[in-house]
């Protein structure tokens, strides 16, 4: 497991998420990525009538799909949907929008790449659906980027 070093403090919510995780015997932190599995937020209307506006995440093996967006004030909300029969991917989009939406644009782009490694599944799910979660992480920044130069040009 990855730990958190001394200078790259994480938002509150993702650093909750964190001690969550690791406050459990490793056994159990599976279920706990289960429970945000059946935790992710439907799509706001404009989203469920045009699915395409979300970028498809290839590092998923599960059809994930993501879409950050900031609103006037440079907030961050992260939109995804993942299929239910694939609660551990589901469980990771669920993570990821829940501790993302609503932090700033700088405090996104300041989340470590490598934070899904951080929350002590190593053990639990395959390298192959961390990189997953990673790639969630990553599309989002890139997005976020994005829009904060298409606002300044």
């Amino acid at each position: 497991m990855t730990t958190a070093p001394a200078d790259k403090a994480l938002p509150e919510v993702l650093a909750s998420i964190r001690e969550d995780f690791l406050a459990l015997p490793e056994r159990e932190r599976l279920q706990l990525l289960l429970e945000f599995s059946r935790e992710l937020p439907s799509l706001p209307a404009k989203y469920q009538s045009a699915p395409g506006l979300l970028e498809r995440v290839e590092e998923c093996q599960s059809p994930v799909r993501a879409f950050a967006e900031l609103d006037d004030e440079a907030k961050v909300h992260l939109y995804a949907t993942a299929p239910e029969e694939a609660p551990t991917t589901r469980g990771f989009a669920s993570i990821l929008v829940q501790g993302i939406s609503g932090l700033t644009a700088d405090e996104v782009l300041n989340i470590p790449d490598d934070y899904p490694a951080w929350i002590g599944l190593d053990n639990a799910v395959s390298p192959l659906r961390l990189r997953g979660m990673a790639g969630i992480l990553s599309r989002t920044k890139r997005q976020v980027r994005e829009q904060l130069a298409a606002r300044s040009s």
